[in-house]
């Protein structure tokens, strides 16, 4: 059988790469958005004109840089530590799997109280995680 210590790593970079796909989609979004004369590349300086479908974009890749920091912290001390189990494997890919579903709710549809549901599941992984580390750090 694989070492966890190894298979934690699998869904932070999946999560890694959901931001860069969001870079990208992001990206292409704002210069088609241009290209068509909805706006001009100047509102996406501060990102106050932008059309609702390119700033729900922009939000979401924001929050890829809120949550997952706390993961990624996480992963990395019980990694450091030698001390990732199945447990923390199952909580990254949890994470993981709601960072997905948020993404797709938060960039798809304006449905908020929808989102706030589907951000529990995020939350579940990371909080399973850091009740981890917390175990870890009062020494058992």
């Amino acid at each position: 059988m694989s070492d966890p210590r190894h298979l934690v790593l699998w869904p932070v970079l999946a999560q890694i790469g959901l931001t860069f796909g969001l870079y990208v989609w992001l990206s292409v979004a704002r210069l088609l958005a241009v290209r068509r004369g909805e706006v001009g590349f100047g509102c996406f300086e501060f990102g106050r004109d932008e059309p609702p479908a390119i700033a729900r974009i922009t939000r979401n890749l924001s929050n890829q840089f809120e949550l997952p920091v706390i993961v990624f912290a996480c992963v990395a001390l019980l990694a450091a530590l030698d001390r990732v189990t199945w447990v923390d494997v199952a909580a990254a890919w949890l994470f993981f799997a709601g960072r997905v579903i948020h993404t797709a709710v938060q960039t798809l549809t304006d449905d908020v109280p929808l989102r706030g549901r589907v951000f529990v599941i995020n939350f579940l992984g990371c909080a399973i995680l850091v009740a981890h580390l917390g175990l870890v750090a009062l020494g058992r």
